[in-house]
């Protein structure tokens, strides 16, 4: 009888033996199981530890003032959802990267997610907030990615099959032995072993997704409901605003200009600019909101937004800026807004002689600096509530801060909790230490909104605004074409001199391609300056020039 060679035992199956797009599905499913886990532990700390969002957060604070600039030009408003779509994208890419590698070494793509939920870690604790446990949602996500992983690999990986009952006795006379694993011995299937061997368990591979998918997805679901259950959604809509002390009358037509197509006076709630450091919106309750003043003062104390709502409220519209706008840009807004006004608060506290800037706090602790010399005559506000309603969420509910004159960065701390007295040679603020000033007031400037892009020949009419509100308001806007002589605007009514003012001007437009340019004068005389500087360190100048085409 011929020598027949046949496996005294299963062949055992082989880590790798599959696809590796396979694998980078495993590894994209891990760690958006990690994800979602972490996501669901921060959401009992606090959501902004999440993950992904704290990783964000951190690659927004690191960069230095002219990345940051050039990131707020570019994108705009979007900047942050750029950062955390390109943050997202690097964890998809790293975490398909270990499953792949994973298919023959699976150590190290588990190490690969233990490596990243560090980083995660160590990103907490690089955040501007003194929270303990700010580490833990992302040191979580680390582990349950390495889990999920691991558990996917093994389902993964096929048991060892025998041969079934249905083959029937063979000879064993003259048999040889092979080794283990031999792949070339004819007939595997035919002596009943299945193909699934020589790859993965698909059973497994459905299996693992499948527990990954349904667990990851629950965590997740449950993340949020954490945070929708008393989120401050549900409180700003119970949120009942007192009637002001100093109630403003409506806003007359006038002062609105006469134009078609120009943006309203007062801007909608829904079209403000937002600007500030937050990746994720802080959920403040008003229930849970406090406000302490500290620092060099004789008397600290803690408020409530109940005994904050008992003091005297007042109206007042403002016009308030983000440092980073650029000539023409749109980093401005103006809405009528209630609080109560921050100087009694100050006097209850009794600064003490030295300090000379007040220190706010946001909590998700992002800090402000704000000069206190000069700060009793802008009648800083903290403020409730905005075009009659309380402040979005995204705008600062339950209270924040409103210092008309000062650029956004010194002034308008949202979700502010912790006003400290001291110095800023001890206190350097979150701008100040990325090389922007100590003390920015509003600069004289204009924009020009109207005409935007082409035209048709015959009269037409240019209009924007313009603003100065640390020189009186408003006294005087002029426009050039085509680089002609000034031309007197007409001016809109202001209601204050802290608000912008808007503007237009009759224009009988020709064929062609016209440069249009525009400059204010404020109530003291004083001209914006042609000089081009960038925002840094204390917002830009330069006028705004717009080019149109006639036909």
């Amino acid at each position: 009888m011929s020598e027949t060679a046949v496996e005294t035992q299963p062949t055992p199956a082989r880590i790798g033996s599959g696809p590796a797009w396979l694998y980078a599905v495993f590894g994209v499913l891990a760690a958006a199981f990690g994800v979602a886990i972490g996501t669901l532990v921060a959401a009992f700390i606090d959501p902004a530890y999440a993950p992904i969002e704290v990783v964000a957060s951190t690659a927004i604070d690191i960069p230095p003032a002219v990345v940051k600039e050039w990131a707020t030009s570019t994108f705009g408003t979007a900047s942050k959802s750029v950062v955390v779509g390109v943050v997202a994208v690097a964890v998809v890419a790293i975490a398909a990267w270990s499953g792949v590698a994973s298919r023959t070494r699976p150590r190290f793509g588990i190490q690969v997610m233990l490596v990243a939920g560090v980083v995660g870690a160590v990103a907490a604790l690089l955040r501007p907030v003194d929270a303990f446990l700010a580490p833990l949602p992302s040191l979580a996500a680390g582990v349950a990615a390495a889990l999920a992983l691991w558990w996917l690999l093994r389902m993964a990986r096929p048991s060892a099959v025998a041969a079934p009952e249905s083959v029937p006795d063979m000879p064993t006379d003259g048999l040889k032995e092979v080794s283990p694993g031999h792949q070339d011995l004819p007939g595997r299937e035919s002596l009943g072993m299945s193909a699934e061997v020589q790859s993965v368990s698909r059973r497994g591979v459905l299996l693992g997704i499948g527990g990954v998918v349904v667990v990851g997805g629950a965590a997740l679901a449950s993340a949020r409901w954490l945070t929708t259950r008393a989120s401050a959604v549900a409180s700003r809509v119970a949120a009942v605003l007192p009637s002001p002390a100093e109630v403003l009358p409506p806003l007359p037509a006038s002062v609105q200009a006469p134009v078609p197509g120009m943006a309203p006076f007062v801007t909608p709630n829904a079209d403000f600019y937002r600007i500030d450091t937050a990746v994720i919106v802080p959920q403040v309750t008003a229930e849970e909101w406090t406000l302490s003043f500290d620092g060099m003062v004789r008397r600290p104390f803690t408020i409530t937004y109940a005994e904050l709502l008992e003091m005297p409220m007042v109206e007042r519209d403002v016009t308030i800026m983000c440092v980073s706008n650029p000539i023409g840009g749109d980093l401005i807004g103006t809405a009528r807004w209630l609080g109560t006004p921050l100087l009694p608060l100050l006097e209850r506290a009794g600064i003490e002689p030295g300090a000379d800037q007040i220190f706010s706090t946001s909590i998700d602790g992002w800090t402000c600096s704000t000069p206190l010399d000069g700060l009793a005559e802008r009648e800083p506000l903290l403020a409730i509530a905005m075009n009659g309603e309380p402040l979005p969420i995204e705008h600062g509910f339950p209270v924040r801060m409103i210092i008309p004159g000062l650029y956004g960065f010194i002034s308008a701390t949202k979700w502010v909790t912790q006003i400290t007295a001291t110095t800023y040679a001890a206190d350097p603020a979150y701008w100040t230490v990325r090389g922007w000033a100590t003390d920015a007031p509003v600069l004289t400037g204009s924009r020009i909104d109207l005409p935007d892009g082409s035209l048709s020949v015959g009269q037409t009419a240019i209009g924007g605004v313009a603003w100065a509100m640390d020189g009186d308001g408003i006294s005087r806007v002029e426009v050039s074409i085509d680089d002609g002589p000034w031309q007197d605007a007409q001016l809109a009514e202001q209601p204050n001199p802290r608000t912008w003012r808007q503007w237009w001007l009759e224009w009988e437009a020709t064929p062609g391609r016209h440069s249009i340019a525009v400059r204010a004068t404020n109530g003291l005389g004083e001209t914006q300056t042609s000089e081009v500087a960038d925002v840094v360190p204390s917002g830009a100048t330069g006028y705004d020039v717009g080019v149109v085409e006639v036909a």
